[in-house]
């Protein structure tokens, strides 16, 4: 249900809610459904459940969310739709706001660029990390089996890694080995430590073979948002040094492990290898193609 912002810019917002405790659900409850079936958020309604007093201090982190939008390829208007409205302003008058529909996306970059002071900014954080890339990337993407989940997964992984590897390289990782060190980072973050030697170790795989290729839909999409969030944060913070950039995998690959265990999901180390590798079901899927066009 949509709510009237019925306040001015200088004073307190209060978010109607029957509890102070802030969850999940905050942010669930103020999420509104257009007429195509999709699902958006209001500006002024985020700006209250994160608790910023005035709108112009808000503007400030929209504007930065729309520059990381930018900078990641993707277009502002897809996910920032700038919108009137009119709100109350007492004896029956009212006065028009500028507001945004946003979109999951445009709420996560607005949540990544919000104050890390705040503890429902982390909430926010976890809330809008969920199946971000998912929804956004892949269509009907729980409609999909699980091998066509991670075939999905993998694509969007294999065409990421290759604007990973361009933002590393702007920050002066040049080198193969170099480039090897910092996927290596990255894997530790995300794994508790683990390198990618130790991961294949685990998962009982040979040196020549991809880690990715043997990776289920949920692992895969925890590595998916590792790189996609270390390359935006790459560029967004022009980031320089190979140790710098070291660092940077290091700490968002720590940052999406600690979300898994605050939703109190699997540790990525600790879920299933699958019987089929990524190669194994293509091979399969161009046969099947192979045959039906022949029949």
């Amino acid at each position: 249900m949509i709510f009237d912002s019925n306040f001015d810019d200088e004073s307190e917002a209060k978010l109607p809610t029957s509890t102070d405790n802030y969850n999940e659900s905050i942010f669930e409850s103020i999420k509104h459904i257009n007429e195509y079936g999709q699902e958006f958020w209001y500006a002024r309604e985020l700006q209250v459940a994160l608790e910023y007093k005035k709108w112009d201090k808000f503007t400030n982190v929209i504007t930065k969310a729309m520059d990381a939008c930018k900078n990641s390829g993707n277009d502002i208007e897809d996910h920032f739709l700038q919108v009137g409205k009119m709100v109350a302003i007492g004896s029956d008058a009212e006065r028009p706001i500028d507001d945004y529909e946003l979109s999951r996306y445009a709420c996560y970059l607005i949540v990544m660029n919000g104050s890390s002071r705040k503890e429902v900014i982390a909430l926010g954080q976890t809330y809008f990390a969920v199946k971000t890339r998912q929804q956004e990337l892949i269509d009907n993407y729980e409609q999909l089996s699980e091998d066509q989940k991670r075939l999905a997964i993998r694509k969007e992984m294999k065409e990421h890694n290759k604007s990973l590897a361009e933002a590393a390289q702007n920050a002066g990782v040049e080198s193969g080995l170099d480039y090897a060190i910092f996927q290596n980072y990255g894997y530790q973050g995300l794994y508790g430590g683990l390198k990618a030697a130790d991961i294949k170790k685990r998962k009982g795989l040979k040196k020549s073979q991809d880690i990715l290729d043997h990776m289920g839909s949920t692992e895969l999409a925890a590595n998916l948002f590792r790189a996609t969030q270390t390359d935006e944060k790459l560029r967004r913070e022009n980031i320089k040094g190979k140790e710098a950039a070291n660092q940077t995998h290091y700490e968002v690959g720590k940052k999406v492990r600690e979300t898994i265990k605050d939703l109190g999901g699997t540790m990525p180390e600790d879920l299933p290898t699958p019987d089929k590798s990524i190669k194994q079901i293509e091979r399969e899927q161009a046969k099947i193609s192979k045959d039906t066009q022949g029949s």
